[in-house]
């Protein structure tokens, strides 16, 4: 039997698309989830106006921007999600009483949309707004991994004055503020070169962070699921495409075409799942994303990963609202779609992404403080 608008649930509102360089992949996992749970679709444009649009779209009707039939809506503090029409002079709340956020990159996922979202008082999947600023920050993200004893790869600040690194080339330069897969250059030969392309690479303008190349190194990526236990998932090896005149043989980096050019966003991507590693390798890995997940407090679904040269494992990335929602992954244990996104609204509901309080508040300090002029003086 064919689904109608009217088969959504309405109290649920998949969130996608957004101003960010990842907006398409983000179109495509938002379309996924709605699909998957029933839900309304709330669209995101590239200039940060908000649709609500039909769940039965296809990925072609974003591609010249707002589908057809789409109807504005706005995201208000302390109203929530609400429409343009006025009851009694005020918006019209939409009823949303949850969000699955599915936005990549950009606002989405460095807490910007996380914050808005605790502003307007709608609870909200995914990272909490210091979850999603430290999984996008790479600097910060390692340094605390590094803190926590966890093995990584050196990783430094990089701009336009910077002369010494700590380490040698060959480099990989990322930027600092962005998706894993975004802007990067590898086999950088030299650091001045390196420098350079903080000014030619928009996506590094922001800020930059400069790491070794190894090219002995291999990528391995595991899921965790935060409700309503902790949770892994199996391990996957991506598998990338050899980069344009490059040695025969030599790995290149795992780039944005290898993850989404195939069509559903990272479930289409080639892969070797599970990957085929060492149990000792294996165990090393999942110890360590149990303990990223903790450093970070994690919800939802997240993506760590790793690099490694089958012997050595070294921490990579946290992806906090990772392609797909890494769906793909949960082949042992098996979780179905459904079920996957069922539990990261349970989650939102559940357990608060904030905690304001006014205690200690209490008006103390105003009875006996001087006149704002005297404290001027």
């Amino acid at each position: 039997m064919e689904r109608t608008v009217a088969d959504v649930t309405s109290d649920r509102a998949v969130v996608f698309g957004g101003p960010s360089p990842e907006h398409d992949v983000s179109v495509l996992t938002g379309l996924q989830a709605a699909r998957a749970l029933d839900a309304r679709c709330l669209y995101w444009t590239k200039t940060g106006e908000w649709y609500e649009v039909d769940p039965r779209l296809e990925a072609s009707a974003f591609v010249e921007g707002v589908p057809r039939g789409a109807t504005q809506v706005q995201l208000l503090f302390g109203s929530g999600f609400t429409s343009n029409a006025r009851s009694f002079g005020r918006p019209r709340p939409l009823g949303v009483e949850v969000a699955v956020v599915c936005c990549h990159g950009g606002p989405g996922e460095d807490g910007t949309l996380q914050a808005a979202l605790d502003l307007a008082g709608v609870p909200y999947t995914g990272p909490t707004v210091a979850g999603a600023a430290l999984g996008m920050d790479k600097l910060a993200f390692r340094d605390v991994v590094a803190a926590a004893g966890l093995p990584t790869l050196p990783r430094a600040h990089l701009d336009r004055t910077t002369s010494d690194v700590g380490f040698g080339p060959p480099y990989i330069v990322k930027p600092r503020f962005g998706g894993s897969s975004i802007g990067i250059v590898a086999n950088v030969a030299d650091l001045q070169t390196a420098v350079a392309l903080v000014d030619a690479n928009h996506h590094l303008r922001a800020g930059a962070v400069i790491e070794p190349y190894r090219a002995d190194l291999f990528d391995l990526q595991v899921a965790v699921r935060s409700w309503p236990e902790l949770v892994l998932s199996a391990i996957e090896r991506p598998l990338r495409t050899p980069r344009a005149g490059g040695a025969a043989g030599e790995p290149d980096i795992l780039g944005y075409a290898d993850k989404y050019v195939g069509g559903e966003g990272m479930a289409s991507a080639p892969r070797e799942l599970p990957a085929a590693i060492d149990s000792r390798l294996e165990q090393t890995l999942r110890d360590a994303a149990s303990s990223v997940a903790r450093l970070c407090s994690v919800r939802g679904v997240t993506r760590v990963d790793f690099l490694s040269d089958g012997r050595e494992l070294y921490v990579n990335e946290v992806n906090t609202i990772p392609g797909s929602l890494a769906r793909y992954l949960w082949i042992d244990p098996a979780v179905p779609f459904r079920t996957l996104l069922s539990d990261m609204v349970a989650e939102a509901l559940a357990r608060p992404s904030h905690h304001y309080t006014v205690e200690g508040a209490d008006g103390t300090v105003l009875k006996g403080a001087a006149s704002i002029a005297a404290k001027l003086a």
